[in-house]
């Protein structure tokens, strides 16, 4: 085999095998509707991914999934929420302690959206107990979805949501079920407004590499070639993220990691889950929107990460 970089359009164009560590990964590695992947390790070693769907999936070695025929949430769980919105969408999960913590996106329309948390001891679920932590009404910040949660060095949780709102941060408590006394909302990245949304960010994921923290991110229309991810990075978790050129996040600055062209038959690269590293590799899951009589399908992707000599990341994937 030889080693070649592509762009997740060339990427999801092929819709590429691959071989990592003799296992091969043939995109996409689901070949269902599942947007806005989120995946997890249990303590056997095995892994879960769930996704606006929240149908579960099961994986032994991260590159090929199986629907396990159950729900993450059951549906009695999001029952009292579905009396105010009609749409559960983009869910993340943070093991905190013993216990697993899945933040759920909840909205009616931008101004009135909200973030959840449900908790389960188990990797399986169910996630039960929901309870909302951000509430759109009472903060003002539109869409308020798209939650990623992540710990500092220091042990402080924070949470890390937001597209048309812009993308905020604030902290949580350590039990990571409700906003820190006295914490305040921080604009972190994305425009408000933007011709194209080129400048609105969604689907924040966090993620530390050599020292830096990186703010991944996805903008433009979901429905066509403009969308992709994009990343900035900072030295610390509540510090500016800057893209490359030195442009901060909050003014809509992002250095382009995963895009696609107009022909590739897959496009639409984005809302990435946690890159996971195996043998040494980093792996992102993300979603592509596929052409054809499937045009509404988002099915789950893997692309191998690679970072430059300065530190960035570039979607990848090594092909025959």
């Amino acid at each position: 085999m030889t080693n070649k970089l592509f762009n997740i359009g060339a990427f999801c164009l092929v819709a590429a095998t691959a071989s990592v560590a003799g296992a091969k990964i043939n995109n996409p590695v689901y070949p269902k509707d599942f947007p806005d992947p989120t995946t997890w390790q249990a303590p056997d070693g095995t892994w879960r991914a769930v996704s606006t769907s929240h149908k579960l999936l099961k994986s032994k070695d991260f590159f090929t999934w199986e629907d396990t025929g159950t729900r993450a949430i059951p549906h009695e769980e999001l029952a009292p929420f579905r009396k105010r919105f009609d749409n559960v969408w983009a869910p993340d999960v943070f093991k905190n302690g013993k216990e697993y913590l899945m933040y759920i996106s909840l909205i009616q329309t931008a101004p009135d959206s909200a973030i959840a948390v449900f908790s389960s001891k188990s990797p399986d679920g169910p996630f039960t107990d929901g309870k909302i932590i951000t509430d759109s009404k009472i903060t003002k910040i539109r869409d308020t979805i798209d939650p990623e949660v992540v710990r500092d060095e220091k042990g402080q949780l924070w949470l890390f949501f937001g597209s048309t709102g812009k993308i905020h941060r604030i902290k949580l408590a350590p039990d990571g079920k409700s906003i820190a006394k006295g914490a305040k909302y921080e604009h972190v990245a994305g425009l408000a407004n933007s011709p194209e949304r080129k400048k609105v960010f969604e689907g924040a994921y966090l993620h530390k590499h050599n020292g830096w923290w990186y703010l991944f991110a996805s903008r433009g229309q979901y429905w066509d070639h403009s969308y992709g991810v994009i990343v900035g990075r900072s030295k610390t978790l509540d510090g500016t993220f800057v893209d490359r050129k030195g442009v901060p996040m909050t003014e809509g600055g992002g250095t382009p990691v995963i895009t696609s062209g107009a022909k590739d038959k897959f496009f639409g690269p984005g809302h990435n889950g946690e890159i996971t590293t195996i043998n040494g590799r980093d792996y992102m899951p993300l979603h592509c929107h596929i052409k054809g009589k499937h045009s509404g399908r988002r099915p789950l992707f893997i692309t191998e990460i690679k970072w430059d000599d300065e530190g960035w990341p570039k979607g990848s994937l090594k092909t025959k």
